[in-house]
């Protein structure tokens, strides 16, 4: 009962949040993100970033493997990715982006909080680092068939990384009063991307279902598998393993769709917001099966 109790804890505020976004989304359906977008990326997430990584006293060296461990599972969805593309006869470029980066930043951070405090969101950001520099580089890349070194340089949570870290290499404790800032803008903040992507979620149309199907379907059920995986090869364990589990299983980035709706043809970026709307709607049953797991084994 105990670990039921847990596990509604865990999911309810994350699912009720994004519930609330979707029901303010069909209730206004001219309800603009663009505020929340722009708060979110330049003020919001450097200050989750520095948060929670100097506040947690998390080690370097977990960063530096939890960055490494995502740059693989990166990789190897990319393999994954270019073969059911190629196989499909689908454009192995624009296509690949919602199957190689999971949603670790709107879902997977506030999950891991929920379910193991501001060290779990310590390295849940870690994870989400790699991820995100992937968007402004690798997703921009694909998209838009160019690359631009831009993207990255004008990227604000970039530099709240690379500050965050310093203050984490050298020990450095953050005054009390950046602390106390970082920590209600952060947390607000977290409140206003998940409302952000329930509003979204209710904006998307699902295309061509069956295909998008599957797209979904190798994102939150191969995404479990491959994080479960992690942890037994690497020898993971804890709050650790269960991060790992959790952010691995997260379901396509929101970003993806924003990137793609940029840079790519319009029935490429609808095809990705199907894929973005049905793996996010599909993951509310797998994550039910996910976090039990993560917060029974993995605690």
């Amino acid at each position: 009962m105990d670990l039921l109790t847990k596990l509604f804890d865990v999911l309810f505020p994350v699912f009720l949040t994004i519930g609330i976004g979707y029901w303010y989304g069909k209730k206004d359906p001219k309800f603009d993100t663009k505020f929340i977008t722009n708060f979110s990326g330049n003020i919001g997430l450097p200050c989750i970033i520095f948060y929670s990584l100097t506040l947690s006293n998390i080690n370097f060296d977990i960063f530096i493997r939890f960055s490494y461990y995502m740059i693989i599972y990166v990789a190897l969805f990319s393999i994954i990715g270019i073969i059911l593309l190629k196989l499909l006869n689908k454009d192995i470029y624009r296509l690949l982006p919602p199957l190689i980066l999971p949603n670790t930043g709107n879902m997977g951070m506030p999950l891991c909080l929920f379910a193991y405090g501001n060290m779990g969101l310590a390295i849940a950001t870690s994870a989400t680092a790699v991820i995100l520099v992937s968007h402004f580089s690798i997703n921009i890349l694909l998209a838009s068939r160019k690359f631009s070194i831009k993207p990255l340089l004008t990227c604000v949570p970039v530099y709240a990384l690379l500050i965050s870290l310093f203050f984490v290499y050298f020990k450095i404790p953050a005054p009390k009063f950046i602390e106390n800032a970082t920590f209600l803008i952060g947390y607000s903040t977290i409140f206003l991307v998940l409302m952000s992507l329930g509003v979204a979620l209710s904006k998307i149309k699902v295309f061509s279902f069956k295909e998008t199907l599957l797209y979904s379907l190798v994102r939150v059920l191969l995404g479990p598998l491959v994080g479960f995986g992690f942890v037994q090869f690497f020898n993971l364990s804890g709050i650790e393993a269960g991060v790992m589990f959790i952010q691995a299983s997260m379901p396509s980035a929101v970003l993806t769709y924003l990137i793609a709706k940029i840079y790519s043809p319009k029935k490429i970026s609808d095809s990705i917001a199907s894929t973005v709307a049905l793996s996010t709607f599909l993951s509310f049953f797998t994550l039910i099966i996910v976090v039990f797991i993560a917060l029974k084994y993995f605690n």
